[in-house]
């Protein structure tokens, strides 16, 4: 009951989709930030102003209410939390495997607290081979060895699918993902996806669109109701119109669950689905008022 409350009250503290193309409509960042002075984000985002370091302040918030949330939930509760923070632990993780790699220093870690997987082990490691072998005795699993790109595809995959486990309410949010990454594997990277990304997908979205060779072969290919997430794209150049629109459908669920009659997991997770989709409407607003473009097409497809 408790946890249901806190979630709702804080979910009512986002900035919003019309506050947010208010955000992109300026000339620029600093007049978007200074618009953010009285939200949720403005301590985080004090003293910003730069768009790197104010995206990661949008970041470090969401993280925060997502700590919180989970610091009202009983025991039986902190898979659902831990699940939904694996999003914050792939970037630690992958700023960790580039440093590893030869490129610039990993940022501080976001730091998880409790709802860490993996992190206290795997940030010891001094190899992307150790690295490896850390997650693979995780519930991450074996998702190492075959380069950057596919590590982020595997831990990506891996952490929708353990998020679909302990709420089963995310479970299209899952399959839109896979399918999202399954498109852009097929129709934008040069190389052949790794077997072990293959392999993460198949229970997800199956195997007949392995062997697609065109957006519309690889919308029929899919099960029928995986199809709407790449519902009318026809190129590749298109996809980020497809991901705007998996963004509005997961914040479209979350105040669906929010709106539930009884307490319960599904407030929870209908909460931390709008504020993650408030994190993701507040940075792409940043972005354009960065660039001065006075609008945002990615925050007009998800209206």
């Amino acid at each position: 009951m408790a946890a249901s409350v806190r979630a709702r009250l804080m979910a009512t503290r986002r900035v919003g989709a019309g506050a947010s193309r208010e955000l992109a409509a300026c000339p620029t960042l600093d007049g978007a930030l200074s618009l953010l002075g009285s939200s949720s984000y403005a301590g985080r985002l004090a003293g910003k102003s730069d768009l790197r370091a104010a995206e990661r302040a949008v970041h470090e918030t969401v993280l925060w209410q997502l700590r919180v949330i989970a610091g009202w939930l009983p025991a039986s509760g902190t898979a659902l939390a831990r699940g939904a923070a694996g999003a914050f632990e792939i970037e630690n993780i992958m700023a960790l495997a580039n440093q590893l790699a030869g490129g610039e220093k990993a940022p501080d870690p976001y730091h998880l607290g409790a709802l860490a997987t993996a992190w206290l082990r795997v940030q010891s490691a001094r190899s992307n081979e150790e690295l490896a072998a850390i997650l693979s005795a995780t519930a991450w699993g074996d998702v190492g060895g075959a380069g950057m790109g596919a590590l982020r595809d595997a831990l990506t995959v891996t952490w929708m699918r353990r998020l679909a486990v302990v709420a089963p309410a995310a479970r299209p949010w899952c399959g839109a993902v896979c399918v999202l990454l399954a498109a852009r594997i097929l129709a934008v990277d040069s190389v052949a996806s790794p077997e072990m990304v293959r392999r993460l997908l198949r229970p997800v979205i199956g195997r007949s669109w392995e062997s697609t060779k065109s957006i519309a072969e690889f919308t029929s290919s899919l099960p029928p109701s995986l199809r709407a997430a790449v519902r009318d794209i026809a190129s590749p150049e298109e996809l980020w119109r497809a991901e705007a629109r998996v963004h509005a459908a997961v914040e479209r669920d979350g105040f669906q669950l929010l709106r539930g009659p009884m307490p319960g997991p599904d407030v929870v997770l209908g909460a931390i689905a709008v504020l993650f989709t408030d994190g993701w409407r507040v940075r792409a607003a940043l972005t354009a008022a960065a660039a001065g473009a006075g609008l945002s097409e990615v925050l007009d497809e998800a209206a």
